[in-house]
């Protein structure tokens, strides 16, 4: 569950347009995490890393990303 602040509604819609995937992709990526589209994280929509939110910051290094068998769900 998200506290106040976390959850991925609280980001700018523009801000979440310009943001990829920094893995060599870079696709795209959207609200939620697969099964939990209320998670305060961010999923890339090629490989299906999800991306934590902390503190209604992305934390968008690859070490820090937890999934990404391949496919998004």
């Amino acid at each position: 569950m998200s506290g106040p602040g976390e959850g991925p509604a609280r980001l700018d819609p523009v801000l979440l347009d310009v943001l990829a995937c920094p893995a060599d992709h870079h696709a795209a990526l959207r609200a939620g995490a697969p099964g939990e589209p209320a998670a305060p994280a961010l999923t890339c929509t090629q490989c299906g890393r999800v991306f934590p939110i902390r503190d209604g910051i992305p934390v968008l290094l690859l070490d820090e990303a937890t999934g990404g068998d391949g496919s998004a769900a």
